[in-house]
């Protein structure tokens, strides 16, 4: 009996060597590993993360094209979150009930009807920005077609690299709007023009268009739209005809508005020359100002309208041939004014 119970705790003792009874061995193999930082790992994903949130943060100024109280497309300059996807980042901003709804200016409204989806955006090498819009881009007002098709084109050519603009919907090329049939060419750009008069326009062959700039005023808010105007193919100077335009002024009952007096005029043909355009007025571009003063809103109508045309980059304005005139601030507008980069941003 002795002898047994000698053999079975051998046969115990190395059994529990062995580790099948939970020795140290055992235990070194069956516990969950422990908790390893790495701290250079960390780092580095908190820095990821802080680059990720600033990028995110980070804005750029874009115009959207919208539709005002008066039925005008007209540009409004937003902060937007900056993307490698800008194009279309803007037309998704265009669309009612998007993004926009938070930002819209009162008396404004988007253009591309609700639940639109911009399923791609592909810009050729020669300029063509290639337009892909989901079914519900045909869910608008008729009265808007014309307005949708000019939002959309000016919005998307305010980058330098978008000249053209082609539309399809559902991947299918679209050669006319499908509410109205408003036919749409290959090529819709800025030269089809914007805001189009042609009223009091007796043959449309004998003339050709300029694009001016009007107020327009809803509350306090003052802001700028442009206006396509047909003037005639008999006129040389299309920047005497550009200022002669202005002061004409908008249209009877179009709801716009101008600073200019009737009787402002030329005394000498406006000079170009490397890009800046000399504008020699009579005393009556002063307006209800006191004199050597020229109203903002007069000034502004200028350079947006001339910088318009091609080469034109600054306006310099004199009066009698005198260039010792300020601005409604009181700053001298001895130097040539430029275009603002963007248009409608609340200060000019």
């Amino acid at each position: 009996m002795r002898r047994v119970w000698i053999i079975v705790t051998m046969f115990v003792f190395i059994l529990s060597g062995c580790g099948l009874f939970g020795g140290e061995k055992a235990t070194k193999e069956i516990d969950p590993p422990k908790d390893v930082t790495y701290i250079e790992d960390e780092q580095a994903l908190q820095e990821k993360e802080a680059a990720e949130k600033e990028q995110a943060t980070e804005t750029v100024q874009r115009e959207l094209y919208l539709i005002d109280k008066n039925g005008f497309v007209v540009p409004q300059t937003f902060a937007l979150p900056k993307t490698n996807a800008a194009a279309k980042q803007v037309l998704e901003y265009l669309v009612e009930n998007g993004p926009i709804s938070e930002l819209l200016p009162n008396g404004f409204r988007a253009v591309l009807p609700a639940d639109t989806q911009v399923l791609s955006v592909n810009l050729k090498q020669d300029g063509t920005l290639v337009i892909d819009f989901s079914k519900e881009f045909a869910n608008y007002r008729p009265e808007d077609e014309k307005r949708i098709l000019q939002a959309i084109t000016w919005t998307v050519t305010q980058f330098d690299n978008v000249k053209r603009v082609k539309i399809r919907m559902n991947g299918h090329d679209q050669n006319m709007m499908p509410v109205n049939g408003t036919p749409i060419s290959d090529e819709l750009s800025r030269d089809d023009g914007i805001n189009i008069e042609t009223n009091g326009v007796v043959d449309i062959t004998n003339t050709h268009p300029v694009i001016v700039y009007f107020l327009a005023q809803d509350g306090k808010q003052t802001y700028y739209v442009p206006v396509t105007r047909r003037v005639p193919n008999s006129e040389q100077d299309e920047l005497a005809a550009v200022v002669n335009e202005l002061i004409k002024g908008p249209s009877y009952g179009s709801g716009l508005l101008s600073d200019f007096q009737a009787d402002a005029k030329l005394l000498e043909a406006p000079k170009y020359e490397n890009g800046k355009v000399t504008l020699n007025f009579n005393e009556a571009i002063y307006g209800s100002v006191e004199k050597n003063v020229v109203s903002t809103h007069v000034l502004n109508c200028l350079v947006l309208s001339l910088t318009e045309q091609p080469g034109v980059e600054s306006v310099a304005i004199t009066v009698n041939g005198k260039a010792e005139l300020v601005d409604e601030s009181g700053k001298p507008l001895s130097e040539p004014v430029t275009r603002p980069q963007n248009v409608n941003t609340g200060s000019f």
